[in-house]
């Protein structure tokens, strides 16, 4: 009788760590968010097809962000051309965990038709491609935090840094390419490893 106690014990007890080990593994993949990341930020965003989301929503990815205005005609282009150069260049099995998002820093002008639009024009409107437009406040906040500076000079231009910022799955910046028609190489290698560890 004693046997089958001990016995019967032990089948609980096992029962109990597996169940420990499961609820610790769960634990682990909700991991907390850094006080570095991103995902802090409480801001709601709109996209080009007019969902809002916040960024907390694309945790999991690596992030390549981009600040410009659809109606700029000097730098802004350049930027585009460098961000579409960067997914032609990341690998094809490891894209999948990859977004490429341009935030708007006119947002009274760039309405989700006009990023649309914008995006239809460029062939960027699928994946991974994401516009995003928020307030002006939340947008002010989003470029400190990038160390992107930027000031209206006229109704319709604005002069901007032109920094390219990516980020890893956990919201964390990682690394920032200043500059247009830099070279990328060093960008490229960056997003292709954090990618492959997801």
């Amino acid at each position: 009788m004693k046997k089958i106690a001990i016995a019967f014990l032990t089948l609980i007890f096992s029962f109990y760590s597996c169940k420990n080990k499961n609820e610790e593994s769960k634990a682990e993949t909700k991991k907390e968010i850094s006080d570095l990341s991103i995902y802090n930020l409480p801001s709601k965003w709109t996209t080009q097809d007019g969902k809002d989301i916040e960024i907390k929503s694309l945790r999991g990815n690596v992030l390549v962000m981009v600040m410009i205005y659809t109606s700029c005609k000097a730098a802004c282009p350049r930027l585009v051309a460098d961000m579409r150069d960067i997914e032609s260049k990341l690998e094809k099995t490891t894209k999948q965990n990859v977004k490429l998002i341009l935030v708007s820093i006119d947002p009274k002008t760039d309405t989700p038709q006009r990023l649309k639009s914008f995006a239809i024009a460029n062939k960027m409107n699928q994946n991974p491609w994401i516009f995003l437009r928020s307030s002006e406040e939340n947008t002010r906040e989003f470029a400190a935090v990038l160390a992107v500076n930027y000031k209206q000079i006229s109704p319709m231009d604005f002069s901007h840094s032109n920094i390219i910022s990516v980020f890893n799955p956990e919201g964390e910046l990682i690394f920032q390419q200043e500059g247009l028609g830099v070279n990328n190489e060093k960008t490229i290698e960056t997003i292709n490893q954090e990618a492959a560890k997801i």
